[in-house]
């Protein structure tokens, strides 16, 4: 995949079942994926191999938002998520590929995100620390398990 990559390496608190349901549930999308400064809107989901998710992040500072979706690829509960993204923006040409694995641990579960093809204007630093940002997000969603 041309383009620049990003790769992250978690181990969270959880089950890798509840991880997985973070990634294909439109409300915790929402809650989550956006970096520090964003926030998200899911408009359309459909978590099957083949089905397509459309979203967007708004800059909560400028109000700028900028919409992408794409394809769902490979879906494997509890084990491996693999989907495309383009951007609406023609600035941001090309498609995305992120596949996110998980494995069950001792204490919880490691996550492992690759993200390639981002577009050249976007600085692989800030897509990085955005991930870093979503990351933690994703920790304090699904790292307390809250009775009833």
């Amino acid at each position: 995949m041309a383009g620049n990559t990003v790769k992250l390496h978690r181990v969270l608190r959880t089950t890798p079942e509840k991880i997985y349901r973070a990634f294909t549930d439109t409300d915790a999308m929402a809650r989550w994926l956006p970096p520090n400064g964003f926030t998200g809107k899911v408009h359309q989901m459909d978590a099957k191999v083949g089905g397509t998710y459309r979203m967007s992040f708004t800059n909560f500072s400028t109000g700028h938002s900028h919409a992408f979706g794409g394809t769902y690829h490979e879906l494997v509960p509890g084990e491996r998520i693999r989907y495309t993204a383009t951007f609406d923006d023609p600035n941001l040409p090309g498609e995305m590929q992120t596949t996110i694995t998980l494995r069950k641990v001792s204490c919880g579960t490691e996550i492992n995100v690759v993200q390639e093809g981002i577009p050249d204007i976007i600085p692989v630093d800030g897509c990085y620390l955005g991930w870093q940002e979503s990351l933690l997000h994703l920790a304090a969603l699904v790292e307390p398990d809250i009775p009833g």
